[in-house]
């Protein structure tokens, strides 16, 4: 059976392999294909798809933004986009103008208790990224501060820990408007990670149906096979493809690319749509 992956981050934003790296151990996986999906930033789509023309794996452009659903941010999985689209480009210039301003509201407030991570320390170490949490998780970790990454955010940059700042995410009309404006097909990520009571998962895949989108990620790295299947009930109540992916980002988590395994035939699905 062929199999794909539909949710891979890059070190375009904040994955440790690089977007050819990526590929090619989707190569050597023996995934037929992949998706992109590197969090509010399309760059690392031209050198995965160069990739993946030189080596036989098929790469479909994405990106995973964050949208404002009533104060939360809920995550969208954009397929197919053009990353050239000037509408998108615009769009990601505000989100990265918005996680600078939380990025030095971070670093000052480490630096007020005498943790010495600056915002030119992560740049340095991550070239071209889009910086944030994980990028000062991966920090602490390396200096002693924290055992893990896991460990830094769980002690340091979850909610409700010191370090936290509250990010003002991308509204939801807008951010749904400009993924498929950029040709691209809105898929609700990880739907059981918002730890929605079931009457409320029930309104946010109803309104974010109404919004435009058209699919839902019930194959998960996170997920058992109840889960799993309870999910692809959903989707087909509301007449959503199924998507799945392993969201790999390398040695930053624990998952392995392919994880679980994700048939060809959901991607041919979600292309016509």
């Amino acid at each position: 059976m062929k199999l794909v992956d539909l949710h891979v981050h890059t070190t375009a934003s904040d994955g440790t392999f690089t977007p050819s790296e990526a590929v090619a151990h989707a190569r050597d996986l023996g995934l037929s294909a992949i998706a992109i999906t590197d969090h509010d930033t399309p760059a690392g789509i031209p050198a995965a798809l160069a990739a993946g023309a030189a080596c036989g794996v098929e790469v479909l452009p994405g990106i995973e933004v964050s949208v404002d659903y009533e104060g939360r941010g809920i995550h969208i999985l954009g397929y197919g986009i053009d990353p050239a689209a000037p509408s998108l480009r615009h769009l990601l210039q505000w989100v990265v103008a918005e996680r600078r301003r939380r990025n030095a509201e971070i670093a000052a407030a480490f630096q007020a208790d005498g943790i010495g991570v600056t915002l030119d320390d992560l740049a340095a170490a991550n070239p071209g990224a889009v910086i944030g949490r994980p990028h000062f998780a991966a920090w602490l970790a390396a200096h002693g501060y924290a055992e893990t990454v896991n460990d830094a955010f769980r002690r340091f940059l979850d909610r409700g820990q010191r370090y936290y700042r509250k990010r003002t995410y991308i509204p939801l009309r807008q951010g749904l408007d400009v993924i498929c404006d950029a040709g691209g097909k809105p898929v609700m990520a990880h739907p059981l990670q918002y730890r929605f009571e079931e009457d409320a998962l029930l309104r946010c895949v109803e309104t974010l149906r109404a919004g435009g989108v058209v699919g839902m990620e019930c194959l998960y790295s996170a997920y058992d096979e109840a889960q799993s299947a309870y999910l692809q009930g959903l989707a087909a109540r509301y007449g959503l493809c199924v998507t799945g992916g392993s969201d790999f980002h390398g040695s930053r988590k624990p998952i392995e690319m392919g994880t679980p395994p994700v048939p060809y035939a959901l991607l041919e699905t979600l292309k016509n749509r």
